[in-house]
């Protein structure tokens, strides 16, 4: 192989923390809101302190235009210059001032103020207007008493222009400081309120993988205590798969030792001799036990699927008798060879029932196979009857029970609840020496996952067993 250095995988970028998306999610809409309403306040208050210059300046207009008087048919300021300076005194700002006959000629005041006039029939209007380099502000005003003329009045903005912006600097400063403490703040809680999902973060990551206990959390807010329930749960989940499946492993390694050693012993007997008929025998043991063997690998593989699947498969409407009908029919030549009377009841006419097809098959097969293996009559010469039925049965026949009848030796009323547990067998599967105890305990796992109703009860006449599931209404 050559010695060129191999593309390294790309480093995925740091992603942020969730307390930062928070701050900046939160911080930046905020700031821009409030900023925009501090812009917002500072525009509505320059608007009512221009109001209140303007205002001002239009007083100094009408302070003038009320001391022009008429004299010998002709229109005179009747102020001197010191009179004109006390009226128009100002501590901060050039107060500029001109009294206009009708045609232009000024009669006082400063030249060339470039003001306006009053639009149509307005008394007076407010401009800005630059005069020897200066920004000003003026009012020119139209008076028709004693005589028609105009009063301009101009004055320079320093005042105004210094307010604006000691408004500015106030407001943003108080803004950005105000802004910073609840940045502070709104960190300072985050981080608490984010602690617990840190405490939970670090306890997921110290956990062996082994340890399939719930975490413990410490619940500040309804969405952790749902994360934790979440997180709590699929550990849960976990920890039945887990434990179904060293129970199915431990199950495995105990019940097929003995049938495997049978096996062994057998083929060891069949090779030590001579005689093919010996040999036939043999094989016949073997295939015997490897078909005992085969089944009994089909009931764990069942129970550990019932015990993995708990509570993960969502049941549905089914046509009951529809999959009743397709499950016995297999079993019809089985029961044919072994001189057993299979039938069925109930199935012609619709049942449908809220469940999962496989669940019910694997009821069917379960309890037809323990009706086939020990359901035979004790009494010399009475024919074995094995009856599948589903009968309405509660007030105004509301529930559905799917049953398994036969004409055995049925079971003890003390043995029931205790033939429903694993690897427990009645008289005659001891006696037999058939199955593994499995097969009920398998059909009441499945009817726990049904949310149905096991039943044991008698078989017809008193004789028998009769097994069944009681479903709810659908």
């Amino acid at each position: 192989m050559s010695g060129t250095p191999q593309p390294s995988a790309a480093v995925r970028p740091a992603l942020p923390s969730l307390r930062s998306r928070l701050l900046r999610h939160v911080l930046v809409p905020l700031a821009l809101t409030w900023f925009a309403g501090a812009a917002i306040s500072v525009l509505v208050a320059n608007g009512f302190t221009q109001r209140a210059f303007d205002r001002a300046l239009l007083d100094d207009a009408y302070a003038v235009a009320a001391n022009v008087r008429l004299k010998d048919g002709a229109l005179d300021l009747a102020l001197t210059s010191r009179e004109l300076k006390s009226v128009l005194f100002d501590q901060v700002e050039t107060v500029y001032f001109a009294v206009l006959l009708p045609d232009g000629t000024q009669l006082s005041g400063n030249a060339s103020l470039p003001v306006p006039p009053p639009r149509g029939d307005d008394a007076y209007r407010f401009s800005d207007i630059s005069y020897r380099g200066r920004a000003l502000r003026a009012v020119r005003v139209r008076v028709n008493e004693p005589q028609a003329f105009e009063v301009v009045t101009a004055q320079t903005v320093h005042a105004r222009s210094a307010m604006l912006r000691g408004v500015l600097l106030y407001s943003v400063v108080s803004q950005v400081l105000l802004l910073g403490l609840l940045a502070f703040w709104m960190r300072r809680v985050i981080q608490a309120e984010l602690q617990p999902l840190t405490d939970f973060q670090t306890a997921l990551a110290e956990r062996d993988a082994r340890d399939l206990d719930p975490v413990v959390v410490e619940s500040s807010t309804r969405d952790l205590q749902h994360l934790g329930g979440a997180v709590n749960g699929l550990l849960e989940r976990v920890a039945q798969g887990v434990r179904a499946q060293r129970e199915f492993a431990g199950n495995v390694a105990h019940e097929l030792r003995t049938p495997l050693a049978g096996i062994r012993a057998l083929a060891a007997y069949g090779l030590a001799q001579k005689d093919p008929a010996v040999w036939r025998e043999q094989l016949a043991g073997v295939a015997d036990s490897e078909a005992r063997t085969s089944h009994l690998v089909d009931q764990l593989l069942a129970l550990a699927l019932a015990d993995e699947v708990r509570g993960d498969m969502p049941r549905q409407p089914l046509a009951l008798n529809e999959l009743v009908r397709d499950a016995v029919l297999p079993f019809l030549p089985r029961a044919d060879a072994a001189g057993v009377d299979l039938g069925a009841r109930g199935l012609e006419q619709p049942v449908r029932v809220a469940g999962q097809a496989v669940l019910i098959e694997g009821v069917v097969n379960n309890l037809i196979d323990n009706a086939l293996r020990y359901g035979r009559p004790q009494e010399p010469g009475a024919a074995p009857r094995i009856t599948v039925e589903i009968v309405r049965e509660g007030p105004d026949g509301a529930n559905v029970v799917l049953a398994v009848l036969d004409n055995g030796p049925g079971i003890d009323p003390d043995l029931r609840a205790e033939l429903l547990q694993r690897w427990a067998q009645g008289r005659e599967g001891e006696r037999l020496g058939q199955g593994a105890g499995l097969g009920l305990a398998i059909v009441a796992r499945y009817a726990d996952l049904l949310g149905a109703r096991l039943v044991l009860g008698t078989g017809p006449d008193g004789q028998g067993l009769r097994v069944g599931l009681v479903f709810a209404p659908a």
